[in-house]
């Protein structure tokens, strides 16, 4: 054999290499026995060659090409190469379909069929409505009823309502550089402020450390009284208290009998009727020495006074007086 034979040879295997393998890229394989049928659709938006053909969500085949039909109304013929165990027939619908990630997909949907196919004949399709689809249809009404209402607001907003708008605007702005100017101009009271409220902080974190202190000496104090007999002295506490409630009792007996000492004092009058008549003689007594104080004292300078004699009145509680005469001494003195 003649090495040109040899090199026609080897080209011709290398061709159809490339043509099984590009095939094979694409997702088709050209020494498969698989059956091909034919879907029309009117748009494939998303569908690539090698697409997915499922059944019942299993892979069953493949999109092998799609051609445009410019004499179908630009519909597209899409080419489904099926495994050749599938069965499909008239009753089988080819549905164009795809995910949340948009890529798109045909899902096969078999039927009782009273045709079966061999290959090479048209499916039936179905082409549901999209995801953007729908979005659209919902969006579209909502887009007017926006559009309308912003046509509604610049036919409100007229000339005079934008000059006050404007009006407005201009207000709010020289309403902030005003309080720029403000902040500016107040820059050192804002640090003031700013270094006062540091010192609060860093006062308040003392005082924190202080409060801790105090509540740790509380936790200690409530563990000491914890253990400290608080019982016994309770109960020395109770009896106390109970003698006294004793005693009281007692004075509260002797103050209400009449026949004793204490009950006398309180509810017998005579008592009270002497001392008043004592105090009465006492004032008497009192005044008649203020006013003739000789008749109760005698000084003689030379001596040997005379005795004297002086008168005493006395008033009983019974309002009686009597009078009596008692001898006076006189005191002498010498030179």
């Amino acid at each position: 054999m003649s090495k040109e034979i040899k090199v026609g040879l080897l080209a011709l295997v290398a061709i159809a290499a490339l043509v099984i393998g590009y095939n094979f890229l694409r997702g088709s394989n050209v020494l498969s026995s698989d059956h091909t049928y034919y879907a029309t659709y009117p748009k494939v938006d998303g569908l690539n060659v090698g697409a997915l053909v499922a059944l019942n969500g299993i892979k069953v085949g493949q999109v092998k090409s799609m051609e445009l039909q410019p004499d179908k109304g630009n519909s597209v013929r899409v080419a489904l190469e099926l495994q050749k165990d599938i069965v499909v027939g008239d009753s089988t619908t080819a549905s164009l379909g795809g995910s949340l990630l948009g890529s798109k997909g045909i899902t096969l949907t078999l039927g009782k069929n009273s045709k079966n196919f061999s290959g090479g004949e048209e499916i039936r399709t179905v082409t549901p409505s999209g995801i953007a689809d729908a979005f659209q249809a919902k969006a579209l009404p909502v887009l007017d009823t926006v559009g309308a209402t912003l046509a509604h607001i610049n036919g409100f907003l007229n000339k005079d309502a934008q000059t006050n708008i404007q009006g407005t605007l201009q207000g709010a702005r020289a309403s902030t550089e005003a309080l720029q100017k403000l902040i500016v101009a107040n820059q050192a009271n804002v640090a003031l402020i700013t270094r006062n409220l540091a010192q609060m902080s860093t006062a308040l974190n003392k005082t924190t450390g202080k409060l801790d202190k105090i509540a740790v000496n509380f936790g200690q104090l409530s563990d000491s009284l914890k253990s400290a007999p608080v019982g016994p002295a309770l109960r020395r506490l109770n009896s106390t208290l109970a003698d006294a409630q004793t005693t009281v009792q007692s004075l509260n007996t002797a103050l209400s009998d009449q026949k004793g000492s204490m009950g006398r004092l309180l509810h017998d009058s005579t008592l009270y009727n002497n001392l008043a008549a004592t105090t009465a003689s006492s004032n008497d007594l009192l005044l008649d020495l203020k006013a003739n104080p000789k008749r109760y004292v005698h000084f003689s300078v030379f001596g040997g006074g005379k005795d004297k004699s002086k008168v005493e009145t006395t008033k009983k509680p019974d309002g009686s007086t009597t009078t009596e005469v008692k001898k006076v001494e006189t005191t002498s003195i010498g030179k």
